[in-house]
């Protein structure tokens, strides 16, 4: 089995358990903050199962419907999960706020707060297993279902220091106003994740990737590159996709045209972190790239070269050539 579907596998497997202990914790304390978790608990499950769903729509091959493959899948999977988070949290803070007005009693608090607090350790243990496999092999879905977890965790260390708060004070009202504090950090969590896949989804520029590819070729640059334009870079799932313009001499024929965007595609998938795809368009120098072309025998040179351009998320990302005016 691959990696990606055998780690969500195992977190729907451990969130249905954690969901069961989380409501058997319910049914003997009645607690208004249990109950919150235990609810959240649905949602991870729900998440889980579709995540699942997901990571198996991605690995799919490409085909004529697709011809950018499937990835995109994952971000409309971190979109779900942040829509069902915050739904949960709303849900929470409006039950929690009917029952702050109409209290009723609360059982057993301490034998809940060992349940939550255990199911809380297991779901931080597998937020960082799903967001260390999900940045291994480049999975949104597995980093945004980690982090789901890992809020979760989060909630019930919250949840559990509420539990003990209530059993030494005997402030029973506490009950729901931690679950109306939980509720609205449930609701931040969701909105969170959501704003991040609805970037994706809709190719907002990702800078530090971006970044990273600029740094890369001006770490790697060569003499014949005289400048990169232009440059966009979007990502589907574990595939990266990148276009650009390159200013090459306008005197190299169609070989050594060939053999520079070649050359640059090697160094990017040999460099980089995906599987990078790249459609780059060949531009020919003009006159005024003189001066920061640093080929040194060039037949056709016009004026003397005064200083390299170094390449920028700024410069790299315009569509004009650059100018060292």
């Amino acid at each position: 089995m691959q990696p990606k579907k055998k780690a969500i596998l195992i977190a729907l497997c451990i969130s249905i358990i954690l969901m069961l202990a989380k409501f058997g914790a319910y049914f003997i304390t009645h607690s208004n903050a249990i109950l919150t978790d235990a609810a959240e608990s649905i949602v991870n499950v729900l998440a889980s199962s579709f995540a699942f769903y997901s990571i198996y729509l991605a690995t799919l091959p490409k085909d004529e419907n697709h011809p950018y493959g499937h990835g995109k899948v994952e971000f409309f999977s971190a979109f779900v999960e942040g829509v069902l988070i915050a739904l949960a949290g709303l849900i929470i803070a409006f039950k929690s706020g009917y029952d702050l007005i109409f209290p009723k009693e609360i059982f057993q608090l301490f034998e809940g707060a060992i349940i939550i607090g255990a199911t809380g350790l297991v779901n931080m243990g597998v937020g960082f297993y799903l967001i260390r496999t999900g940045k291994e092999h480049r999975s949104l879905t597995l980093e945004a279902d980690g982090k789901h977890l890992l809020t979760d965790a989060v909630t019930s260390a919250g949840l559990v220091i509420g539990i003990l708060l209530i059993k030494a004070t005997g402030v029973f009202m506490l009950d729901s106003i931690i679950s109306i504090l939980l509720g609205f950090y449930i609701i931040y969590s969701g909105y969170k994740l959501t704003r991040k896949s609805v970037g994706g989804l809709m190719d907002e520029s990702n800078v530090d990737l971006v970044k990273n590819i600029v740094d890369m070729l001006q770490g790697n640059r060569q003499d014949a590159w005289i400048d990169v334009h232009n440059l966009r870079a979007q990502q589907y799932g574990a595939d990266l996709h990148i276009d650009c313009h390159i200013t090459l001499p306008y005197y190299f024929d169609l070989n050594r045209v060939h053999k520079e965007i070649s050359d640059i595609d090697d160094m990017i998938n040999g460099h980089g972190a995906h599987t990078t795809e790249l459609f780059i368009h060949a531009d020919p120098c003009l006159p005024e790239c003189c001066n920061y072309c640093k080929i040194s025998n060039c037949p056709v040179r016009q004026e003397a070269f005064k200083g390299e351009i170094e390449w920028t998320v700024e410069n790299t990302t315009k569509n004009k050539k650059h100018f060292n005016r």
